[in-house]
Parts: C-alpha cells; structure tokens; sequence
C-alpha cells in the first residue's frame, strides 16, 4: 500500500529551481533511499514532505493527507530529523528527550532511553558540553523514540564514527521489520546499499533514477582477456548483456540478470582469464553524477 506519493513537485527560489517535477511514491513498509550532492534537491524535497515548505507546484500526500493543505495532520504520522538538528544547548540530555517525547502521543520515553543506550550516549550531559557526534546521537534517540508510521531522516549519521553507523542501520533495520516506513538521505552509498529496498538519484532537482536494490543486485561486470574474439550475443540477451569496453583480447560486458545465461554465451569463448564482479551502488550513482558537487540554492 502507498503511504508516501508526489506528483510532480517543483519548488522555485527565486531564480534558482530546487525540485523539478518530483513524481514517485514510497510503499508501506519500505526503506527508500535518497541520493545525491550538495544542492540536489533532497533536503528540500524532505522538508515539503513533512509540510514545513510549500511547493511551487505539485502534490505530495502522506497517508492521502496532502503535505501542505493538511500538514498537521499529516505530520502527526511523521516523525523527523533534520539534517541540522538543533537543541537547546543549556538543558541536559534527559530533559531534551523527555521534552520531545511528552509532545507526540506515539512518543516513548523507555524507548529514547534504550536507543540512548545503545548508541552509548550520556543524557546526563548538558547539551553544550556534548561534541558534535553526541548531540547528533541524542537527536537520534529523540527522533526513533517516537512510533509513527514513517520516519524521515536526513543524513542520519552525519559527524557519527563506523561503529555508530552500524549501529543505525541496525535501528533503521528494526524499523522495517515493525512494518514501518524509512525515508532517508545519505552520502554514504554504503549505508544506503546495507538497508535500502529502492532507491531514488536526484540531480540539479530532478530524478534522474529511481531503481529497486535487488534489480541493482542482479547487474554484473564480467571482465575477461580472451584468445579470439567474442562470439556474438544471442538475440534473446541483446537487452541484457552489453559490451561496455573492448580492447584488443580484453573485455569488459555487463550483465543484468542470471550469471548463468551469460556463462552459457561464453562458453564458446576462448577465455584466458575471467573476472566477474557485482555492480555496486556507486557505479550506479557515478552514471548520472561526476566528482563535480551542485551548489545550493
């Protein structure tokens, strides 16, 4: 069932256009992964989800409640946190959580607590005297203790170390098995392959790929030198098997699909060596993005 969908989003600052005709939805359930530089639109296409900004143009419901007209009522199956969070720096880390959960009904204060211990933070801090990556984990703790239906989060583990990471791929993870929804954004293409069921690429405000996690699973690169040259490509898996570089008596295919249909091919082949290896998340993402960043608008 569709919990989260947008038609044609498009957001103006004045002259410069963060979202281009936004159009996809996000199933109940599902963790959807939101990619892209600096600029690409993905903070802003969030915060219209959650109501906070309107849209130039377009729609975007959450449960069939439309994100602008009814932001109150749908942003009370939101739960939130922000790229940028920020915290009263004079209270402690208690009263924060404490705070936050007593506004939600679906808030739960054991829960803050037992994430706050998993992540291995000290409430008893105050705000001021925690580092960067500590107030960044009380905001985890205050945005996953509350129970609502879809939780968005953006950059979740921004200023975090690996271990810390993990962590919160293993909460993002437990999220899903509840039944609940995840929308993230992240620069960390790894995160992103560890938990994602789909994932969208933005770029310039615009989507540019929108593909499920096992479809990119099923994508190869088989490198391979060879003696003669390649026998042709059966016309049954001319739209699955591609010839992406020859040179000479080495070459590089890729694969969408079953390994075994193109083993099948090249078995015809005399082949001196072979190589094959999964195509990750990132050669998908360096398809439609160069080491240039976007600015932001």
């Amino acid at each position: 069932m569709t919990l989260v969908e947008t038609h044609e989003l498009r957001k103006e600052y004045r002259d410069v256009v963060g979202l281009k005709q936004c159009t996809f939805n996000v199933q109940e359930g599902e963790v959807f992964g939101l990619l892209g530089p600096n600029g690409a639109g993905k903070t802003t296409l969030l915060r219209i989800i959650c109501g906070f900004i309107s849209p130039t143009s377009g729609t975007a419901t959450v449960g069939g409640l439309d994100c602008h007209t009814e932001s109150l009522q749908a942003r009370q199956l939101i739960s939130y946190l922000a790229g940028d969070p920020q915290l009263d720096r004079r209270s402690r880390g208690r009263e924060i959580l404490r705070f936050f959960v007593g506004l939600r009904a679906t808030g739960s204060f054991e829960r803050g607590l037992e994430i706050a211990e998993q992540l291995e933070l000290d409430l008893s801090r105050r705000v001021g005297w925690m580092s960067t990556g500590m107030r960044q984990k009380l905001a985890l703790s205050v945005a996953l203790s509350n129970a609502a239906p879809l939780v968005i989060l953006d950059e979740p583990t921004a200023n975090l170390d690996p271990t810390v990471r993990g962590q919160v791929i293993e909460l993002i993870h437990d999220i899903k098995s509840e039944g609940r929804t995840v929308i993230f954004s992240s620069h960390v293409l790894d995160e992103v392959e560890a938990c994602a069921d789909r994932v969208v690429i933005l770029r310039s405000g615009e989507i540019v790929n929108d593909q499920r996690m096992d479809d990119i699973r099923q994508r190869h690169q088989i490198h391979l030198e060879t003696n003669e040259s390649l026998p042709p490509i059966p016309s049954d898996f001319q739209d699955r098997f591609v010839v992406s570089s020859s040179d000479g008596n080495r070459h590089t295919i890729d694969i969408q699909g079953n390994l075994a249909d193109a083993f099948d091919w090249l078995s015809a082949a005399d082949i001196e060596q072979v190589h094959v290896e999964p195509t990750r998340l990132k050669s998908v993402y360096d398809e439609f993005h160069s080491d240039q960043e976007e600015s932001s608008p």
